[in-house]
């Protein structure tokens, strides 16, 4: 039985000092690294847990340096781990797509650790019965976006990242192409203390409610 979709995790090595530095102070470095590194390894799992599918993470960064290194490298094995290549987010972005291009993509990053199988089927589906869907983040940004055509991915090289207007720009470049885009649910994305809380008690007993639960403030444990 062939694969439908390609799951495509754009990722950060989680290393301490580089990832998450939007949790400090509040966290220290190494717990900042060990929320992300619990992020990106629930969201593994979540793919992992989707069937007929190839699996593909673009990385970046030093993954020996990572906080749970040893965990990454295990659970990695069973992906294909690509290099990220470009001078910038959006080319990055849209070079992972390109490299990928077999497949129907549906592109997720490692800020959403609540994603679930059943979300990431629901964006295979509206990838593959249509030309794209797109997910919108509560920051004004998205989490989530499948193009039946990876090489449409060429339109993100025009849309300015990490923008309170990314989403919408992203909607409205790939309008420009003339795709129909199936709306996902809206997710929070994780940047912040407050998303990093709101989003832990989502998911209880995961790695990433475990890694939010150890940060300290003033001395005493986040609840």
């Amino acid at each position: 039985m062939t694969d439908r979709a390609c799951v495509l995790v754009v990722a950060k090595a989680p290393v301490p000092g580089l990832a998450k530095t939007r949790l400090t102070p509040a966290a220290t470095p190494e717990q900042a690294a060990e929320v992300a590194a619990a992020s990106l390894l629930d969201t593994l799992d979540a793919v992992l847990s989707v069937p007929r599918v190839r699996r593909v993470v673009a990385m970046t960064g030093d993954l020996e340096a990572t906080a749970r290194a040893a965990e990454l490298r295990r659970t990695l094995r069973w992906f294909d781990v690509i290099p990220q290549r470009g001078d910038d987010f959006a080319e990055r972005l849209a070079n992972a797509h390109h490299d990928v291009a077999d497949l129907p993509v549906v592109q997720i990053g490692m800020d959403t650790p609540q994603v679930t199988p059943w979300l990431l089927g629901s964006a295979i589906a509206g990838t593959v019965t249509g030309d794209a869907a797109l997910g919108l983040a509560e920051d004004g940004g998205w989490w989530v976006l499948g193009l039946k055509d990876p090489l449409h991915a060429r339109a993100l090289r025009y849309v300015p990242m990490s923008q309170p207007d990314t989403g919408s720009r992203t909607l409205d470049a790939l309008h420009d192409l003339d795709l129909h885009v199936a709306p996902l649910p809206v997710l929070s994305d994780v940047d912040t203390v407050e998303d990093a809380r709101r989003v832990a008690k989502l998911v209880p007993g995961s790695r990433f409610a475990a890694a939010v639960a150890a940060i300290s403030t003033a001395g005493q444990p986040i609840p």
